[in-house]
């Protein structure tokens, strides 16, 4: 099992709130995110893949242990493009999450992927609409709508994926179509929402596990709040 973090955005609507840092290395707890989500990987041994771009160099001490590539362009560029440097992993060997770098998760999260049978899955929550950033409309198990804001939404998205050997050849070819036509301010996302009416993209609705994506400081407390009560 591979997993690529993306991890090379600035996160401009945090940022100048955490010290300028990259929101992948925010403190949840006396440690990067980002580290705390490698440890979780390692120890279910799953070789890591990183992507950086801002500020790189903070990351030199938790990512030693993982494959790291880098996007010069991260300051023109969306994950779309951050994956594209990574591209080279994806090569059918090994099963492969995808996971925003800026996300709060863990291992029961992390059981829905490795459990689950599905060629390509996406993670939502269905207990997270109002206030949801980027919403799925799902039937059944499979994604139909996406977008920031939809009319009757089934959930938010989690930022976390998992996409299978099998279906990886098609992956990469699409992944590289978009870039070739010039498509670099697309979220990484977008590969996958390419195929809706080609093929089913498959979802899971993972409300009652926690996660938590860090966009604004709400979010941040919300998994602070979190982590002190699992600790109680």
């Amino acid at each position: 099992m591979k997993a690529i973090l993306l991890a090379a955005g600035k996160g401009t609507r945090i940022s100048r709130k955490i010290g300028n840092i990259p929101k992948s290395l925010i403190d949840i707890n006396g440690e990067p995110l980002i580290l705390k989500t490698i440890r979780m990987l390692k120890e279910n041994l799953v070789d890591i893949s990183v992507v950086l771009g801002y500020k790189k160099h903070l990351f030199d001490e938790y990512t030693y242990v993982c494959k790291v590539y880098y996007n010069p362009f991260y300051s023109l560029t969306n994950s779309i493009a951050s994956l594209w440097f990574a591209k080279d992993e994806i090569d059918g060997t090994e099963d492969i999450i995808i996971a925003n770098a800026d996300v709060f998760w863990d291992e029961n999260v992390l059981r829905e992927l490795l459990n689950s049978s599905e060629d390509v899955l996406m993670l939502y929550d269905s207990s997270r609409k109002e206030e949801g950033d980027y919403l799925f409309k799902v039937e059944g198990n499979v994604l139909i709508e996406h977008g920031k804001e939809l009319e009757d939404p089934s959930g938010e998205y989690v930022g976390v994926s998992i996409i299978r050997k099998k279906f990886q050849k098609k992956f990469r070819e699409r992944l590289e179509s978009l870039i070739d036509n010039e498509n670099f301010s697309l979220w990484w996302e977008n590969v996958l929402y390419s195929f809706i009416g080609e093929r089913d993209i498959y979802v899971k609705d993972i409300s009652g596990l926690f996660w938590g994506e860090v966009d604004y400081l709400e979010d941040y407390y919300r998994i602070l709040r979190y982590i002190d009560k699992r600790s109680e």
